[in-house]
């Protein structure tokens, strides 16, 4: 669904740049979303609240050792962040 009309901004993208850790502000300047008209900015708000509380960024800790990174699933179905195993295969 478009949230910003002024600069067709969709839910799915704010959301994915949410789930990359990125803050509403972080978000609105890559974007641009809400910095015309205005009209959208509860709408995402919301959307990088909701995002950001259902699919926290990984926390890494440097003196508990080793934890496992749980990969986003647009990543996991991808294959192209493992591609190196795939070329050495071919």
């Amino acid at each position: 669904m478009i949230v910003c009309v002024c600069r067709r901004i969709s839910d799915r993208e704010i959301a994915r740049h949410a789930r990359a850790g990125m803050t509403f502000d972080e978000v609105q300047f890559e974007l641009g979303v809400a910095t015309q008209c205005g009209q959208c900015e509860g709408c995402a708000r919301d959307v990088v609240a909701q995002c950001s509380a259902s699919h926290p960024v990984a926390a890494l800790h440097r003196d508990t050792g080793p934890q496992a990174i749980q990969l986003a699933n647009s990543i996991k179905e991808s294959n192209a962040w493992n591609s190196s195993r795939h070329s050495s295969a071919a």
